[in-house]
């Protein structure tokens, strides 16, 4: 929507108040469970191949790591500045988003909450998190608790779904959702890095990445 300045108006008239959506007329699909989009569209499915959950952990704990360096690198003075020109979103915001996708997830996962759009976005209270260092900090509690929850569960082939704003999914493919969500944003402070002239500590390696349905582009 960014992009296109009807693209809010037309969503709307649909009755859909959440993206990534896929319209043809009056129809409509949800843009996250991609196999949903490709039979929508007419295709016999993405060609695409999830990752087991076991190798999902192992990616998504590196890509947190990884935002924890990043976020640490950011200048304070700086922080509050938007990622891109066109969104209202700080790096801030950016940052704290990027390990509150794992929070959700396990609340959905744990506690059983509805996994919602909104979810996600909760921002941090008023005063705080307001450094990198603060939510790096922040990063390391949402690392400890995914951890242990991985450790503990029962079933590891996360078969068992989950109720999401787009209908019961399996709880795997939630899961892969948010490894790669929190991956795009690792790779959009790389991004913001390299304008400020700062080397990334520890660049995420396309080997790192691999297997995970990442846009094309940085920002879509």
């Amino acid at each position: 929507m960014a992009n296109d300045p009807g693209g809010r108006e037309r969503l709307l008239a649909l009755g859909v108040r959440n993206v990534p959506v896929v319209s043809k007329g009056e129809n409509y699909v949800f843009g996250q469970n991609l196999e949903d989009v490709a039979e929508f569209v007419g295709l016999q499915g993405t060609g695409h191949t999830p990752l087991p959950p076991d190798q999902l952990i192992r990616k998504w704990v590196l890509v947190l790591r990884a935002l924890q360096r990043y976020v640490r690198q950011m200048p304070t003075e700086r922080i509050n500045e938007n990622v891109i020109e066109n969104r209202q979103r700080s790096i801030r915001l950016l940052a704290y988003h990027a390990f509150r996708i794992a929070e959700a997830y396990l609340e959905s996962a744990i506690d059983g909450k509805e996994y919602a759009v909104q979810h996600a976005n909760v921002p941090p209270q008023d005063g705080t998190h307001l450094t990198g260092a603060e939510i790096a900090d922040y990063g390391e509690g949402v690392i400890g608790r995914l951890q242990k929850w991985w450790d503990q569960v029962p079933d590891q082939s996360l078969s068992v779904k989950i109720k999401t704003y787009y209908g019961m999914q399996p709880m795997a493919m939630v899961f892969e959702r948010s490894t790669w969500h929190s991956a795009q944003h690792a790779r959009q402070l790389i991004h913001v890095l390299e304008r400020f002239g700062i080397e990334p500590d520890g660049r995420l390696t396309p080997e790192d990445l691999a297997g995970l349905p990442l846009p094309e582009r940085l920002f879509e």
